[in-house]
């Protein structure tokens, strides 16, 4: 019994002194709506590489007003094996992304989309999201089934 209450006691600190974060991952449908394509160019003003999922902010400027768009790619590990890197996408290059707007509140606090695709300034494309997830099947994905 006391070993059982001993090993119980450990569990219990250890837990307590873990700092854990606990992301869960969604399913594109949840959060994007394939009914509401984006197409936007501006520049790059930051790029999380963080997992589930990377972010790239975009500066869009339109009519004057300038918004930054934060956009959802693949796990860091996916962009990678796309050709995209910490050396490819840095603060200030220019691209064009598309992909999907979020759903709820159209950029009300920020705007948000799942990017499909980067365009870069030497007309190099390439794919940004993660497959499997449910969102539409465009053909931007290269292992994609025709």
């Amino acid at each position: 019994m006391k070993k059982t209450l001993k090993i119980i006691a450990i569990s219990f600190t250890l837990l307590l002194g873990m700092n854990t974060f606990i992301s869960a991952h969604h399913a594109f449908t949840a959060e994007f709506d394939p009914n509401a394509p984006i197409n936007i160019t501006g520049k790059v003003v930051k790029v999380e590489w963080i997992n589930p999922h990377a972010w790239v902010h975009v500066e869009v400027k339109e009519a004057g007003k300038t918004t930054v768009w934060m956009v959802e790619g693949g796990t860091p590990n996916t962009l990678i094996r796309n050709g995209i890197n910490k050396k490819t996408i840095t603060p200030g290059t220019v691209i064009v992304v598309r992909g999907y707007q979020s759903k709820g509140k159209l950029c009300l606090p920020r705007c948000i989309a799942n990017g499909r695709d980067i365009t870069f300034p030497d007309g190099r494309k390439v794919f940004m999201g993660s497959s499997g997830t449910g969102a539409p099947r465009d053909g931007s994905d290269p292992r994609e089934r025709r």
